[in-house]
């Protein structure tokens, strides 16, 4: 068994993910991509039929000097160091499987990620700037109405992206009477939390929902024309919120260029700003370790920082 290609044992490390690791079908997903790049790597490289006991430091150095000449094919610009990184963590995971199932490799400490301190600046709109963005939709159309909603939704609960195109409309109980709302969501790992929505939130949902008149389950869908005609659901892509996000950004002028996951940090810092314990912000944003939420604290202690310099009467003292 040891003597198999590399790639050869895909499948029984995506069983391993599953049974051992406990993680999603989606996340499965995502490994089996960034693996296949390395696996396509090998094969440009005559190594396909490689060894786990003959992978070597030196092959897992090219590696990484290819993925840091790689062009994004979205944006036309080489990968992010963020982005680089996933691959190299695929590729760890699966050396970690070898030694789960003591199969000789190379130790997965030998898998050394790529630093760049601009891939962890937390980059967050302030309470004005936010205001901007959530009123800049036009709530005459249908387009705007639904956009409103959408970047309400984003701000009020922090959800991620996938989590917010996932919703469906029997996801929310919204009556005539209803201010505020909460429902539980499923987010990575299969990790269930409570979210909550906002009076405004409720309100632009409301008054978008008010206006449907299709039977698509989705929450949010486009109004491309023709399509209402099709049996197709209408349930907006990712990607495609993400466009709705940056037209707004444009329209309202912010310097910053905000995404939906810049929702998601202005979301959380807005709350720790406001004193909210990072365990309770953890669970908020659905985190199952803590040393994820602690990112925001960086930007949490250098508001401190300015404030502190701006406003303490130490500046003003004679030396």
């Amino acid at each position: 068994m040891e003597n198999k290609p590399i790639v050869k044992y895909l499948t029984d490390f995506l069983d391993y993910l599953e049974i051992e690791k406990g993680l999603s079908a989606k996340t499965q997903e995502n490994y089996t991509r960034f693996l296949q790049k390395f696996f396509k790597w090998l094969g440009d490289n005559n190594l396909a039929a490689i060894s786990p006991a003959r992978l070597t430091a030196d092959h897992v150095w090219k590696y990484r000097v290819f993925l840091s000449r790689q062009i994004d094919p979205h944006k036309k610009i080489g990968l992010k160091k963020s982005t680089q990184n996933y691959y190299l963590i695929a590729l760890r995971s699966l050396l970690e499987f070898f030694v789960e199932k003591n199969i000789a490799s190379l130790p997965p400490s030998k898998i050394k990620l790529a630093r760049d301190k601009a891939d962890h600046e937390i980059k967050f709109l302030n309470l004005s700037q936010i205001e901007r963005l959530l009123l800049s939709p036009d709530l005459s159309t249908n387009q705007g109405r639904r956009d409103r909603a959408i970047l309400e939704s984003f701000f009020s609960t922090g959800l991620r992206i996938s989590e917010l195109s996932a919703l469906n409309r029997d996801q929310l109980k919204i009556k005539n009477d209803t201010k505020e709302l909460e429902i539980a969501v499923v987010g990575k790992g299969s990790k269930v939390r409570t979210v909550y929505f906002s009076a405004r939130a409720v309100s632009a949902l409301r008054d978008y929902l008010a206006k449907r008149a299709d039977l698509d389950e989705a929450l949010f869908i486009n109004y491309r024309p023709g399509i209402a005609k099709t049996d197709k659901s209408r349930r907006l892509t990712n990607r495609a919120i993400e466009d709705i996000v940056k037209k707004y950004v444009k329209i309202s002028g912010l310097p910053v260029m905000a995404t939906p996951h810049t929702l998601r940090h202005s979301f959380a810092t807005d709350l720790l700003s406001h004193g909210v314990d990072l365990r309770l912000v953890q669970e908020f944003l659905g985190h199952r370790n803590i040393a994820t939420t602690q990112i925001y604290t960086h930007v949490t202690n250098k508001q401190l920082r300015d404030i502190h310099r701006q406003s303490h009467g130490g500046k003003d003292l004679k030396k």
